[in-house]
């Protein structure tokens, strides 16, 4: 193995050693130790529920008869009912591209604030609507409300990443899937009972059925905004603009231990080296924008979200991010959540109960097949999970336009066939729920290396949540034009997909950051970014703290840094893995 990784992963093995000597290995025993940072983060999870709660909820309110006496053509036009479910994902398009920004400028905590304010006034719109405004209010108050979901479910797990230790990070980032998955099912749940409200006829149905789904999104959102005053500032943050002797104090109130303690110096040192290292590759790459003034901190996003434009191993880097992530909007999951009703009426189940019955099993199944994602994929492999998901999904697909193009107009004559169409809905949405669901981020989140990780990321969500938009704009008509066409269309895609996963994304399971250079073409960008950490790392102290754990754990003193590692030595690497 090469120098500079094998100085780098003595480094990294004598920090881990050195924390688990102090604090114990991951697992259930860990979260039970940092059980105030895990409350906290559960607490901070009420957003990813809400996001999750706005991907279902919608769905099943289009499907009641009150709702379409407000709204008229806009739920009866294909085209206008795709622009009344999709706008929402146009606001969280603009969120997500703001959220960075407001988040680096104000704090997590308080563009967490914000961002549940802007949501709050955007439900408030929503339900206006009842007044007789109507389809203007609940386009206008959605896309405000997808500016606070795509805002929230940005800066969430930034948020629980940087408050969390090492030993439980990956399992509070689980968490915040599982608070998505979560808010999907319940919404699904609310939607079906909320339906019986007044009865179920055009004629008697209440407005208190759909107008009940929409406002009690204000309740969590409340005791988001209200909790969020009283949880600490993100340590990192903290560090990263001056206020060091406040992250001490945060770290020592989060972890229960005394400012002075061991532990709390060397996780303060560690959130020190990575934000000087930040502040020196900005000053290299962008010496105009050293300064961190609030004007540089929003141009800073954009130029370097360019710079990933500019060199072709970047560039595949960004077609890796960009086009996983369209293949996972166009796998046809958010058509399922958006308009799970329609489709399920489509497939023969005319009553709206038992469509959004059926609607209510999609959120169970998508919420437990997510689970062993979580717990297995670290052990796996990403290729594996994404292929078999990918191709499990667009068979399904498949199998459902055949059933639809078979009896799409003799359901009543075929009962049996609509509902093995319905399982196939079903299946289809457990082959995502444990494959591109989770695994799709963790591919964009972990190809980049660390100078360029967070624009990276924002691009991949970026991408993510434009398709998402597009995909929500056109699914009603195409359900309408081409009917079973829709999921042949999605199960091509999603083969695609397949392929694009096994032949041109790398298998990233286990890498380091400078193997990941050799795999994408761009050998020396990772061992540099390792000299400058090293740099700090020895002007700060922490070379001192670790450097004995180095050697008694490896054998291997980390700060033997060569200029570039052996290309040779890490293809092998990358082979046996």
């Amino acid at each position: 193995m090469g120098g500079a990784d094998a100085g780098a992963g003595a480094f990294y093995d004598a920090a881990l050693h050195k924390r688990e000597t102090l604090m114990g290995k991951s697992g259930p025993s860990a979260l039970i130790k940092n059980f105030r940072v895990f409350r906290i983060a559960l607490f901070a999870c009420i957003g990813g529920v809400l996001y999750g709660y706005n991907q279902g909820m919608f769905s099943g309110i289009l499907a009641m008869p009150a709702f379409e006496r407000h709204m008229g053509e806009y739920v009866t036009d294909s085209t206008k009912k795709g622009w009344l479910t999709a706008i929402l994902e146009l606001g969280a398009w603009i969120g997500t591209l703001l959220s960075g920004f407001i988040a680096e400028v104000l704090s997590r905590k308080y563009s967490v604030l914000v961002a549940s304010a802007v949501f709050m006034l955007g439900v408030v719109i929503q339900a206006t609507a009842i007044t007789g405004v109507g389809h203007d209010a609940i386009l206008a108050g959605r896309f405000i409300t997808g500016m606070g979901v795509g805002s929230l479910a940005m800066i969430i797990p930034i948020y629980n990443s940087e408050v969390a230790p090492p030993e439980v990070r990956g399992a509070l980032v689980a968490t915040q899937q599982l608070a998505i998955c979560f808010g999907i099912m319940i919404s699904f749940w609310i939607d079906y009972g909320t339906n019986f409200i007044g009865g179920t006829s055009a004629e008697t149905q209440s407005d208190a059925a759909w107008l009940t789904p929409i406002c009690l999104q204000l309740a969590p959102a409340v005791i988001l905004f209200v909790g969020m005053i009283f949880m600490p500032f993100s340590p990192r943050w903290l560090v990263h603009h001056g206020r060091e002797e406040e992250a001490r104090q945060v770290l020592s109130s989060l972890r229960g231990l005394s400012p002075d303690h061991e532990l709390v110096e060397l996780e303060f040192l560690e959130i020190k080296a990575q934000s000087l290292f930040e502040k020196r590759s900005v000053a290299e790459l962008f010496p105009n924008l050293r300064e961190q003034t609030a004007w540089n901190i929003f141009k800073l996003q954009f130029v370097s979200i360019k710079k990933l434009f500019q060199t072709r191993a970047m560039f595949k880097r960004v077609v890796v991010a960009t086009v996983t992530m369209f293949f996972q909007q166009w796998s046809g999951i958010n058509a399922v959540l958006y308009y799970a009703p329609s489709i399920f009426k489509q497939l023969g189940l005319d009553d709206t109960s038992t469509s959004l019955l059926a609607t209510g099993v999609v959120g169970i199944v998508m919420f437990i097949a997510t689970i062993p994602a979580v717990l297995w994929i670290d052990r796996v492999g990403r290729k594996p999970v994404l292929t078999v998901g990918a191709i499990g999904m667009a068979t399904c697909h498949i199998i459902i336009a055949v059933i639809v193009a078979k009896n799409i107009d003799q359901w009543e004559s075929h009962k049996a066939a609509g509902w093995a169409a319905v399982c196939m809905v079903w299946l289809f949405v457990i082959h995502f729920g444990y494959s591109w669901g989770p695994c799709a981020w963790i591919i964009v989140a972990e190809i980049w290396p660390l100078s360029t990780r967070p624009y990276g990321v924002a691009l991949g969500a970026s991408s993510n949540w434009m398709n998402n938009f597009i995909v929500g704009q056109v699914t009603p008509d195409m359900l309408e034009g081409i009917t079973y066409g829709t999921y042949i269309l999605f199960g091509i895609l999603t083969y695609m997909g397949a392929a694009f996963v096994w032949f041109l994304v790398p298998e990233t399971k286990r890498l380091t950051l400078e193997e990941m250079d050799i795999i994408f073409g761009s050998e020396g960008t990772a061992a540099a970014d390792f000299e400058r950490m090293a740099e700090i790392n020895n002007e700060i102290g922490l070379s001192r703290i670790l450097r004995a754990e180095s050697s008694n754990t490896t054998g291997t003193p980390y700060e033997t840094l060569p200029e570039k590692g052996n290309a040779s030595d890490h293809s092998e690497r990358i082979q046996a893995v």
